[in-house]
């Protein structure tokens, strides 16, 4: 038996099927038969109580430049159309991003959504590392410039990012004793009214970040991404580059730490960001990594995701 899977995404055209974790999963469920739609998040409405989506539906290709076959415009009632939805659009995580969860709170679970909308509205990725104790570095979130500089006089290097941020964008090294800190926060605080993270340096990240995927609470794998030389981002969005790496024993106390939160909240598909021994963030919008982590390890976590969904949607 086959399901009915809507994605909502950034512009299913423009994505690099080479590295795209959505077209990994898509492709996924399309091996097995399932059907797909997507829809931009702007196409989304509320009508008398119901969730509608303008959506084409596609079938995929591994062809670079040709990946992609879509039908016309179609309006899918998201309660009884679909029977799953994967939210994968990129952020910013701003209001329009929220205001998307809370449509699509209204279908799920009839229609169960991958990650749970709750979940990832309550659980933004720099803020959600903070609830698990002895795991991540000393760290600090605050719009107050005296709580901001005094965490940087106390605690020397640091790294200074956007609370919801993504991809590597806006984060910068400050050494101990830096006097530039006054005028990030005054530039930052003329184009947003939310917090900084001031997070402790880790000298490891010279060695990499880890991205770790679970699914449903379980380790898939990991790989590594080493920054270029003498930088401080690993994102492979700003230069990172990707290679093998194994799981240590604190990954895995992290990941038992971190596992039964998610499986419990509905966060489905997750990945966490490692550095040295701390986690630094918990990824819960469109989180990436799996298709390296294929190449790397014949791993293919979308295969493992779409079991879990099955067993989830499909009679037995």
């Amino acid at each position: 038996m086959s399901l009915r899977v809507a994605i909502q995404m950034d512009p299913i055209e423009n994505i690099n099927i080479a590295s795209d974790t959505t077209f990994l999963l898509m492709m996924a469920a399309q091996n097995r038969g399932h059907s797909l739609w997507v829809y931009d998040p702007a196409h989304l409405s509320l009508e008398d109580g119901k969730v509608y989506a303008r959506a084409r539906k596609v079938t995929l290709r591994p062809i670079k430049g040709d990946h992609v076959s879509a039908g016309d415009y179609e309006t899918l009632n998201l309660h009884t159309d679909i029977d799953v939805v994967l939210m994968r659009q990129d952020p910013p995580f701003d209001i329009a991003y929220i205001t998307a969860t809370y449509l699509l709170d209204r279908i799920h679970p009839q229609t169960l959504v991958v990650n749970n909308p709750t979940a990832v509205r309550d659980c933004p990725e720099k803020l959600f590392a903070t609830a698990f104790d002895g795991l991540q570095p000393p760290t600090l979130i605050s719009a107050d410039p005296v709580a901001l500089n005094a965490f940087h006089e106390k605690h020397g290097d640091v790294i200074l990012k956007p609370l919801h941020g993504a991809a590597g964008s806006g984060i910068i090294k400050l050494k101990a004793g830096d006097r530039n800190l006054d005028a990030l926060i005054e530039l930052h605080a003329s184009i947003s009214r939310e917090p900084l993270v001031l997070q402790k340096f880790i000298p490891a990240v010279s060695l990499g970040d880890k991205r770790i995927i679970l699914v449903d609470g379980e380790v898939v794998g990991a790989i590594n991404r080493v920054p270029p030389k003498d930088a401080v981002r690993s994102n492979l969005r700003v230069g990172g580059v990707a290679e093998p790496v194994q799981l240590t024993k604190r990954d895995l106390d992290i990941c038992a730490a971190v596992g039964p939160v998610l499986k419990e909240k509905g966060l489905m598909f997750v990945g966490l960001d490692v550095i040295g021994d701390y986690l630094t963030e918990i990824n819960v919008t469109s989180p990436t990594g799996a298709v390296q982590l294929k190449a790397f390890e014949g791993v293919d976590a979308g295969d493992i995701l779409w079991d879990r969904i099955e067993q989830k949607r499909l009679p037995t």
